[in-house]
């Protein structure tokens, strides 16, 4: 079992910054992919940035202004958002895979951007 532990959320005005982390208990060098998701009120959960490989993919929505990132030394993921917008609020949730394995979801933290 892997336990993921998100932090970094908060309240921000648009057009500033915040790093969420997210911290996983053990080694995160085997997941094959590593990604956060977010979700809105009233809204389905949508990827938002993911790490496959030497592959990152980002939501059109965030492109440019989101990135992903892995530590590999401190089994920890980023996500750096800049430029926030209003329309970024939401719980964001780290997420972990391994092919054939299961997959780990972290609790979530909640960002919220004040326009």
């Amino acid at each position: 079992q892997v336990q993921l532990v998100e932090s970094g959320g908060g309240l921000v005005q648009a057009g500033g910054s915040l790093r969420l982390s997210c911290a996983a208990s053990r080694s995160i060098f085997t997941f094959n992919y590593m990604g956060w998701y977010r979700q809105a009120p009233g809204k389905q959960r949508e990827l938002v940035a993911m790490m496959s490989g030497t592959s990152n993919n980002y939501a059109d929505s965030v492109k440019g202004r989101f990135t992903i990132s892995r530590d590999n030394a401190k089994n920890t993921a980023y996500l750096q958002m800049n430029n926030l917008k209003s329309e970024d609020t939401a719980v964001y949730y780290c997420h972990a895979r391994t092919n054939g394995r299961p997959e780990y979801w972290g609790q979530g933290t909640q960002v919220t951007v004040s326009s």
